[in-house]
């Protein structure tokens, strides 16, 4: 990963920009376009809310609030994903994972990794990235996202079946806050 730069300044990332990873996107690629889907749901979740609040009806809440969040737990975890291959700091990990609470937060984030040099063109534990060889993980997280950048169909749908489970044992758990 390229070093950190100053705040308007862009360095050439040198891992080609489709490294072969198969089917998975680009770090910049995958968290950009997860950020913006979780921006947007909470725009549908504040427009359910506002037809609630207006006495129009309720069952967009739980439609919507349903879809963000799916959205909103399959960005903790891109994010988490991300944070390995970038090795981001304690901090700037928790900077993501609160984003994903505040409204719109995501994709201001997102914006700011980008700004400085924090989001890569490839995946540095990819088979075929860096010029035809993945770098070596270390330690049993970075052995386990080796394991899905070398199987990104597998990945994807282990990935899907986790964000179904976590959705489906906070649905369980119950709504953020009480029902009215």
């Amino acid at each position: 990963m390229p070093d950190r730069v100053p705040s308007g300044q862009r360095t050439a990332d040198p891992r080609p920009a489709a490294a072969a990873s198969g089917a998975l996107p680009s770090p910049r690629g995958l968290y950009g376009a997860v950020a913006l889907v979780e921006v947007i749901t909470w725009a549908l979740l504040l427009i359910g809310m506002a037809f609630k609040y207006t006495g129009v009806t309720e069952v967009l809440v739980s439609i919507f609030g349903t879809i963000h969040g799916v959205a909103t737990v399959a960005y903790v975890l891109t994010s988490l994903f991300v944070w390995v291959n970038e090795r981001w700091s304690v901090g700037v990990g928790v900077m993501a994972l609160v984003s994903a609470v505040i409204p719109f937060a995501t994709l201001p984030f997102e914006r700011w990794t980008l700004r400085t040099g924090r989001l890569s063109a490839a995946w540095r534990l990819a088979p075929g990235s860096g010029g035809g060889t993945a770098e070596a993980p270390r330690g049993l997280v970075e052995r386990l996202q080796a394991w899905c950048l070398a199987r990104p169909v597998t990945a994807l749908v282990v990935g899907v079946l986790l964000v179904a489970l976590i959705t489906v044992a906070l649905l369980l758990m119950g709504p953020p806050i009480p029902a009215d």
